[in-house]
């Protein structure tokens, strides 16, 4: 059992705390969700169930936080991750290894376990997520879902009590959500104690027996899933559905007309690899927002660093208005959001970063369109943080407001809601729209299907792309 007692805990040199009051309790064999806006003080409590605060991030803690009984406050971190497992939101974060076994084997041979012991783990959790192929393949080969089981693998070799998620679905396809959903399912009914931290709900019905919800850093609701139901308690609180539809085969395929930006008999391989793109072509609108489908592995973010020209096509080209584009020129008129936002994020305050990416003109305009920016994605409040002191899906919120205040022609974004609480994806969404509808070309790589459902016109799906004879 892990517990956290009346809680309240302040990061170094923050005047306000982060949480406040704070009583959560996870049973053996029980789940509990803990939910809420962008802000609200979910990282807080993963790092307060797993140790990581106050051991590492320092700061003042005022309560009890227990594992089976014993106070975490007297517990090293190296005890602590022994019963309490962690699932972080980015699968590559905790990797140390090069290639999967060696992955599970890390932790046990740190705690000194017989090798008899170790591999007798290593099959065990092998034959669980169905690893015995991918032992020895790297790390970083595996599809976002193969990382995701590997991670997973990897935790539970070490035994742990109880296992904290944060974010778990955030880079999984819908196919790949499901499958970790009879994972944790089946964890549940083995008696460990389950805390999942996320803003999608739809695929946890069923798993789930506590929902909490986090506003402001306290508790402001906790009950069943069931009340997640309730639209107004959604819309109080910024939440996202509880039931999707899925509109990968609803949305209509791009049109055969000529269209703003279009790729023609587009060819790309890595070095020696299979074509991972052979004689793809497409025509994307000016006006509508394009869903780019298809599974982890089919060449989406390829396909993107190539329309902004970070990648050198093997053959073919890009056209913009019916004339072909070189790379270096893509570069000047286009604009993509990363997946992984802290690559993009260099400045040392939320405002400096907008005005940098408007360009190197400082003038009165650009200064104001600055400040719209902030206050359309709700980042004012923010705008003297560094942008790496952020929550993940205010991050998230500021790369794509840097995105769309250089006006590019073409708006790329890959996976842009995975830190977005859904009242934060509605102004994502209408963003989108907006700048469609002003002419521009939106192209998003999204496995989130409630995103897709709210923004896309149109699909273009690479699982099946035109190939040359």
């Amino acid at each position: 059992m892990i517990e956290l007692a009346d809680v309240t805990y302040s990061y170094p040199h923050q005047a306000a705390p982060a949480v406040e009051h704070i009583d959560l309790r996870a049973r053996p064999g029980q789940a509990i969700l803990c939910t809420g806006a962008s802000g609200s003080g979910k990282s807080t409590l993963v790092r307060l169930f797993n140790g990581l605060a106050p051991h590492f991030f320092k700061g003042g803690l005022r309560g009890r936080v227990r594992i089976a009984g014993a106070d975490t406050a007297d517990l090293s971190l190296a005890r602590i991750s022994r019963q309490v497992g962690t699932l972080f939101q980015d699968p590559e974060h905790q990797f140390f290894a090069l290639n999967v076994a060696d992955e599970i084997a890390a932790a046990l041979e740190w705690q000194g376990l017989a090798t008899g012991e170790i591999e007798s783990r290593i099959a065990g959790v092998a034959d669980r997520f169905g690893l015995r192929d991918i032992l020895e393949a790297s790390v970083h080969d595996l599809s976002e879902g193969q990382k995701q089981k590997a991670a997973l693998a990897a935790v539970l070799a070490q035994r742990p009590r109880v296992l904290v998620l944060d974010e778990p679905t955030a880079n999984l396809d819908p196919e790949a959500t499901l499958e970790l959903a009879g994972i944790l399912g089946t964890l549940k009914a083995d008696g460990i104690a389950l805390v999942v931290v996320d803003h999608r709900l739809y695929w946890l019905e069923g798993l789930i027996d506590e929902a909490v919800v986090m506003e402001n850093g306290r508790v402001a609701h906790r009950g069943p899933f069931a009340d997640l139901r309730d639209d107004a308690l959604r819309t109080r609180f910024g939440l996202r559905a509880v039931a999707v539809n899925d509109p990968r085969q609803t949305l209509p395929p791009l049109s055969a007309e000529a269209g703003r930006v279009s790729g023609q008999n587009l060819c790309f391989s890595y070095e020696r690899d299979r074509p991972l793109l052979d004689g793809l072509c497409f025509d994307l609108p000016a006006g509508g927002v394009v869903g780019l489908l298809g599974p982890n592995g089919a060449g989406k973010t390829t396909l993107a660093r190539l329309l902004v020209g970070l990648l050198r096509l093997n053959a073919g080209e890009v056209r913009i208005d019916g004339r072909p584009v070189r790379p270096s020129e893509l570069l000047t008129r286009t604009g993509i959001v990363l997946q992984n936002m802290d690559h993009q994020l260099h400045m040392r305050s939320v405002r400096q970063e907008l005005l940098t990416a408007a360009g190197t003109t400082r003038s009165l305009h650009t200064v104001e369109e600055a400040e719209r920016m902030l206050v359309r994605f709700g980042l004012a409040h923010l705008a003297e943080r560094h942008p790496q002191s952020l929550s993940g899906g205010e991050k998230q919120r500021l790369v794509i407001a840097c995105g769309m205040i250089r006006h590019p022609e073409v708006l790329i974004l890959d996976e842009p809601t995975s830190g977005l609480d859904g009242r934060n994806m509605e102004t994502i969404a209408r963003s989108l729209d907006e700048f469609a509808r002003e002419g521009g070309v939106v192209l998003v790589i999204s496995h989130d299907l409630e995103l897709l459902e709210k923004t896309c016109t149109h699909r273009l799906d690479l699982a099946g792309h035109p190939r040359r004879a």
